[in-house]
């Protein structure tokens, strides 16, 4: 299971949407995008509860910590014991059951978009397509050079505006979900939230 978690995280943000049959605008409104843009743009502290969803179904819960730019956390709630963290230029998943790290730069993953501090779209990410279903609204977002390495849906609750689920789906087709709930913005985190630490530090000591 952990090789999934770390996946999830990887491509989640490190990530949404709801299956709704609403109507797609040929052409995304000027009026949304800027509205979501300005949004993102806006976003710089936050903490929630987050559902996980995975392409075989299985569902993992915990807490999700956003500090833009560049710094957001996923930790789950127990027995799971992986965590992903980015401290504003690298993003680590730890594997619990192999007791190790693997990391990657930001820029390097589909976190980039949405922890870059000049968040723009159009530039190198567009909004492919809008959905509606009552105050709900979606954004299919993807790259503009390989729109077919895949996307990330991100949905918002319209009133008040604010980011309640993202949804990738991967160059293969598979799907990751995440759900926020209790989602509250302007929120102060410890200094250390954002630094990678090993939950298991070795006890060798150099030349061993």
């Amino acid at each position: 299971m952990s090789i999934t978690v770390k996946k999830i995280a990887f491509i989640a943000l490190a990530a949404l949407t709801l299956f709704v049959s609403a109507p797609t605008q040929a052409e995304p409104a000027k009026a949304d995008v800027q509205k979501i843009e300005k949004y993102l743009q806006n976003l710089t502290t936050a903490r929630a509860r987050f559902v996980q969803t995975t392409h075989d179904g299985t569902q993992l819960v915990g807490t999700f910590y956003l500090q833009r730019p560049g710094k957001l956390r996923f930790e789950y709630d127990p027995p799971i014991e992986d965590f992903v963290v980015a401290d504003g230029l690298f993003i680590y998943f730890y594997d619990a059951e192999l007791g190790e790290q693997t990391n990657a730069p930001i820029g390097q993953t589909l976190a980039d978009f949405f922890l870059r501090k000049d968040l723009k779209l159009g530039e190198d990410v567009e909004v492919a397509e809008i959905k509606r279903n009552g105050d709900f609204l979606q954004a299919k977002l993807t790259q503009i050079a390989d729109p077919d390495a895949g996307s990330i849906t991100l949905g918002f609750k319209e009133e008040p505006f604010e980011l309640n689920k993202w949804r990738v789906v991967d160059a293969q087709g598979l799907i990751t979900e995440i759900e926020l709930f209790y989602f509250k913005e302007g929120v102060k985190h410890a200094s250390d939230l954002f630094v990678y630490k090993d939950p298991k530090p070795s006890t060798k000591k150099y030349n061993e």
